[in-house]
């Protein structure tokens, strides 16, 4: 695993009418801060890759449909730089997955659904930390 990220089980409660799917509370370790929260869909076999961002923490958490989150760590000073590591996420697998800064992430859609990956960000947006990289840096084929 990458240094750093942090990958947690999450407990659901299903009944006749439906569920509940836990994510985080702000009593949890891998909590740090909130700045905010959005969704992202992800449509059967579509990518999206690759984001870095060098002051946010992302958790990600793959609600509906399925998707193989990815990550690759581009910190200079990590044990595991240019590491790669795959996780699978959503119904069949419900997890949450942290990624400290300085990890590029992506994913893709593995369902025959559209996936919904929610992102509780430690930082609201900020376009001079979001950074689009090259898939030819990263040595991955999807």
């Amino acid at each position: 695993m990458i240094s750093g990220v942090v990958v947690k089980p999450l407990k659901q409660f299903p009944d006749e009418r439906g569920k509940v799917m836990h994510m985080v509370r702000s009593t949890d370790e891998v909590f740090e801060k909130f700045g905010e929260i959005y969704f992202s869909t992800c449509n059967p076999n579509a990518v999206k890759a690759w984001k870095l961002h060098k002051k946010k923490t992302s958790i990600y958490c793959v609600v509906a449909g399925d998707a193989k989150i990815v990550l690759h760590d581009m910190r200079e000073e990590s044990e595991s730089r240019g590491k790669t590591t795959e996780i699978k996420a959503g119904e069949s697998n419900y997890i949450l997955v942290k990624i400290p800064p300085g990890v590029a992430h992506g994913f893709k859609c593995i369902s025959n659904k559209s996936a919904m990956i929610a992102n509780l960000a430690s930082e609201p947006y900020d376009s001079a930390d979001n950074f689009d990289i090259e898939a030819e840096k990263i040595n991955y084929t999807w």
